[in-house]
């Protein structure tokens, strides 16, 4: 990809994990208006249960982290937290169907592994308690590798983790250091082989875009990762949104990659993973061939949500708790107050502490369908999703922004290639695939939210 096509479609646009974007959320939505959805969501689709549960808290804040978290407070305030999201969880799956089961746990924030091992397992033990799973649910938790001894890792399996995404981010002491991330305290290749022994999945994430990163010195890291032979590599775009962590502010002052140095970045750890054998998923993530998400890319079947890529299998309504969380229900969505006091005040009194959310109609229905597909697939197919949804071709067409003109300028580009059934996003464009996203997407003809670039 030339360096003028770069520039020009390093522009801001979502990331499309939810659609709408969250940032469309709006406080209409109440918590009266999310016990409603909760209880629809039982005779919707998908009927499986993927539970999301959010801790907050890091030992210290890196300042490239876009997502909620916050410092450690008082062992006092910690505890509260804790009280109150058990309390939350027993709000809430009351109101879920119990002939209805589990598929997914996934545990982020902040830092999950800030929190007692023995804490994890009695959440886990709230939701298996009261609900069974499929077979092969996969319970996920988010790990910063600065901090665990070798009985937490131990611990993990024991306490029913079967998937763990290790926060590597970079290998290299300098790049580290500038954002404040501590590398690992353990060797990877023996918390790797742990985990392994007891037949857990194991996920490395990376960040490219840091200061101080070259393609020499992040070949590096993506080849150290290589050699030990995680299940999954994924490299997330550091996504520059100082008005969300305003810390980030101080990576400016480092200097970060500009959008053709990010694209190279990208590309030279492709072509390092894809030539060790990983398989290609969506915008950011490289399996191995046994893994069930290439499998699913292959039939069709690839599914998205906040917690990233899944399968249809594992993929279900999606009902979070804790500061913060954003439940994805099948027509709406719901996000958690932010304020971690108002949060548990609201919670003691009996109260879903709903912020604000969004109730999709059915043409943003069919708009979502077309994204996530896309996001997924890499391409859309017009009478698939038609097929899909039980509407004519042209409804589907009617419920997004489609202009052969618009599509036409991105194929003169080399982004894509259409015709009047499918778009196919090209390989070598795909970290573009969010500007084609949100050239189908109507919201953004007058939209004034902000987005991170998508390089």
């Amino acid at each position: 990809m030339n360096q003028e096509i770069i520039q020009k479609y390093s522009v801001p646009v979502p990331r499309y994990t939810s659609y709408p974007p969250a940032n469309y959320f709006n406080d209409s939505f109440t918590a009266e208006s999310y016990r409603e959805a909760v209880i629809a969501s039982n005779d919707a689709s998908p009927q499986h249960i993927s539970i999301y549960i959010h801790i907050p808290f890091c030992f210290r804040m890196c300042y490239y982290c876009g997502c909620n978290a916050m410092l450690l407070r008082s062992p006092a305030s910690v505890e509260a937290y804790r009280e109150a999201l058990k309390k939350e969880m027993r709000l809430v799956l009351p109101l879920l169907s119990h002939g209805r089961k589990i598929s997914q746990i996934h545990y982020g924030g902040g830092t999950p592994t800030s929190q007692p091992a023995s804490f994890l397992q009695e959440l886990n033990e709230i939701v298996l308690s009261e609900f069974d799973c499929i077979d092969q649910p996969e319970i996920a938790i988010e790990c910063h590798p600065g901090y665990m001894d070798e009985t937490y890792w131990k611990t993990l399996p024991d306490i029913g983790f079967n998937r763990v995404s290790i926060g590597i981010q970079d290998f290299k002491e300098e790049v580290l250091r500038t954002p404040r991330r501590k590398g690992s305290r353990l060797p990877l290749e023996d918390i790797v082989g742990w985990l392994r022994e007891k037949q857990v999945s194991v996920n490395f994430d990376f960040i490219y875009g840091l200061p101080l990163q070259t393609r020499e010195s992040f070949s590096e890291s993506i080849r150290h990762a290589v050699d030990i032979q995680p299940d999954r590599i994924v490299t997330f775009s550091y996504a520059h949104v100082p008005w969300v962590n305003p810390l980030q502010k101080k990576l400016e002052v480092a200097g970060l990659p500009g959008p053709v140095l990010k694209s190279n970045l990208f590309d030279d750890a492709a072509s390092i993973l894809t030539h060790a054998g990983y398989k290609a998923i969506g915008m950011d993530h490289f399996v191995l061939p046994d893994d069930e998400l290439y499998h699913a890319l292959q039939e069709k079947t690839l599914a998205r949500n906040f917690q990233g890529y899944c399968t249809r299998h594992t993929t279900g309504q999606v009902y979070a708790f804790g500061v913060t969380g954003i439940s994805q229900l099948s027509n709406s969505y719901s996000q958690n107050v932010k304020d971690l006091d108002t949060y548990i005040s609201m919670v003691n009194a009996g109260r879903l502490p709903v912020l604000k959310g969004y109730s999709l109609n059915r043409e943003e229905q069919l708009a979502r369908e077309v994204i996530s597909t896309l996001m997924c697939n890499y391409s859309v197919n017009w009478e698939e999703v038609a097929s899909s949804a039980g509407v004519p071709v042209g409804q589907v067409k009617q419920a997004i922004h489609y202009d052969e003109q618009v599509l036409k300028a991105f194929a003169d580009d080399g982004i894509l290639v259409f015709d009047e059934t499918a778009i196919h996003v090209l390989p070598e464009a795909a970290p573009f695939v969010r500007n084609v996203a949100a050239a189908l997407d109507k919201l953004m003809l007058h939209s004034d939210k902000k987005f991170s670039k998508s390089l």
